[in-house]
C-alpha cells in the first residue's frame, strides 16, 4: 500500500515538474552551434557581446540551444569571420561589416561610414526603416543573415606620431584604418591599412604604421597606443556610430526551430543596447586617465573636417555610378540622415549644447 502511494505521489511529482518547465525546454531539440567572433578577449566590450549572446540563448532554451564562442584567431583569422559563417565553417560570427569591403563596399553602409547615421540614428533606421529588409536581400547574396548585435557610438578619430593641423599633414601617412574610411582618407593622402585589433599595438611600435583608429578611450587604453603616440584627435567622422551584426549562416538560420530564431534574434538585441551602455559608461573615466597620463587631446579642425566632407562625397558619387547595391543602401541612407537631422537639431542637438556649455554650473 506504502509502495503504490509513494509511486502515485512521484508521478504526480513529475507530472508537475514536466508542467513547471518552459514548453520551449520540452519540445525543442537540442542544438550547439559554434561563433567566431573579429576580437580578442581582452576587449570585453565587444568580445563581451558574443558572451551575452551565449548566455541568454542557452538560459532562454534551458541549455538546449548552446553557443561556443571563440576569441579572432582561434578558428579563423580576425577579419575573416564572414568567410568562415558564408562557407559553414561556423555557423554564427560577431563582427563589424565594413571589414569585407573587398567582397562588396556595400557591406560598410550596414556598419559605419563617414559622415553617416549615428547609433541611435542606426538602429532607428535598422529596426524602424529599410535597414534589416536592405541587409537582409543583400546578405541573402553571402548566405548570411544579419542581426543587429552592437554598437560602439562616436568613435575617436585617432592616434597619431604628430599633430594633424591641416589637410597636408595626411599626406603619406600610413595609418590603420578599418572599413570604408580608409577611401576617403586615400583621396587626403593617407595610405590606409587594415589590421586587426590586437596586432595595432606592435605596428605603431616598430614604426610600421604612423597612425591608427580603433574605437574609442576605453579599448584604445586596453590596447595600450598611448604608450607609443600622443596626439589622440577626434571626433572619428568616418564612425558617427558603427554597428556590429551577429551573422548567422543563411541555411542554418533557415533550418532553426521559429522559437529559437526569436531566443537569438532577443539575445542580440540586448547585447546591441549592452555593448553601447558598456562604451559610454566606460570611455569618460578612461579618457581622463588617457590624458593624466600624457596624450594630448586634439580636435580636427574645421577645414580639416570640410575636406574629408568634400573628399568622402566623391567617393559615394564615384561608388554609386559604379555599384548599383551600394547606390540603392546609400541613397537610404542619405534620405534617413537628412529627416533625422532635421529632427535632431530642434531637440536633441539643442539640448545637449546647453548641456555641454552649462555642465559645471549644476
Amino acid at each position: 500500500m506504502k509502495r503504490r502511494q509513494f509511486l502515485q505521489a512521484a508521478t504526480a511529482g513529475l507530472a508537475a515538474t514536466a508542467i513547471a518547465k518552459p514548453a520551449i525546454a520540452q519540445s525543442s531539440p537540442t542544438i550547439k552551434w559554434r561563433l567566431t567572433a573579429s576580437w580578442p578577449k581582452s576587449l570585453d566590450t565587444l568580445w563581451g557581446a558574443c558572451e551575452t549572446i551565449s548566455k541568454y540563448v542557452a538560459e532562454a532554451t534551458d541549455n538546449k540551444f548552446q553557443i561556443q564562442a571563440f576569441a579572432g584567431g582561434e578558428i579563423v583569422p580576425p577579419l575573416q569571420a564572414l568567410d568562415a559563417v558564408q562557407n559553414g565553417t561556423v555557423e554564427l560570427g560577431h563582427s563589424a561589416q565594413y571589414y569585407y569591403i573587398g567582397k562588396d563596399p556595400t557591406w560598410a553602409l550596414f556598419c559605419a561610414v563617414p559622415f553617416g547615421l549615428n547609433a541611435r540614428q542606426q538602429n532607428a533606421w535598422f529596426y524602424e526603416g529599410d535597414g534589416q529588409k536592405l541587409i537582409d536581400e543583400f546578405g541573402a547574396k553571402f548566405n548570411v543573415k544579419c542581426l543587429l548585435a552592437g554598437n560602439t557610438g562616436c568613435q575617436m578619430g585617432g592616434w597619431f606620431n604628430k599633430e594633424i593641423k591641416t589637410i597636408d599633414d595626411f599626406k603619406g601617412l600610413k595609418m590603420r584604418i578599418g572599413g570604408w574610411a580608409g577611401k576617403t582618407l586615400q583621396k587626403l593622402g593617407v595610405v590606409p591599412q587594415q589590421i586587426a585589433g590586437g596586432d595595432i599595438y606592435p605596428a605603431l611600435e616598430k614604426g610600421t604604421i604612423d597612425a591608427a583608429e580603433w574605437v574609442g578611450p576605453y579599448d584604445d587604453e586596453k590596447l595600450g597606443f598611448y604608450k607609443v603616440v600622443k596626439f589622440y584627435h577626434y571626433p572619428g567622422w568616418w564612425e558617427g556610430g558603427t554597428t556590429n551584426h551577429l551573422l548567422v549562416n543563411l541555411a542554418k538560420w533557415n533550418e532553426l526551430p521559429k522559437q529559437y530564431q526569436g531566443v537569438l534574434e532577443m539575445a542580440a538585441g540586448f547585447a546591441n543596447v549592452q555593448e553601447q551602455a558598456r562604451y559610454d559608461a566606460r570611455n569618460p573615466g578612461a579618457l581622463k586617465r588617457l590624458v593624466a597620463a600624457g596624450t594630448q587631446l586634439k580636435p580636427f579642425s574645421q577645414s580639416v573636417m570640410e575636406a574629408c566632407l568634400k573628399a568622402s562625397n566623391e567617393v559615394n558619387a564615384e561608388t554609386s555610378a559604379a555599384n548599383a547595391d551600394y547606390k540603392k543602401v546609400w541613397d537610404n541612407i542619405v534620405a534617413y540622415r537628412n529627416d533625422e537631422y532635421l529632427w535632431w537639431q530642434v531637440a536633441e542637438y539643442t539640448y545637449d549644447t546647453f548641456m555641454i556649455r552649462t555642465r559645471t554650473r549644476t
